[in-house]
């Protein structure tokens, strides 16, 4: 994925680098590097993505 450096494999339902420049003003009530946050807000964003659009169970996701 371009722009997005990350050690895990792509998923089809993975935030476009387009599609994230659109939403995540409306996300980031912090900055992404904050040191409050644990977890990439895109990452998070991916993940609830994937479960929208699988239907898969948050406990299944990889």
């Amino acid at each position: 994925m371009k722009g997005h450096a990350s050690s895990r494999r792509a998923y089809p339902s993975d935030v476009s680098d387009d599609e994230w420049a659109l939403v995540a003003p409306y996300l980031t009530l912090l900055h992404e590097d904050a040191g409050q946050r644990e977890h990439s807000l895109r990452e998070v964003f991916n993940g609830l993505r994937y479960v929208v659009k699988t239907g898969a169970p948050w406990r299944w996701m990889p």
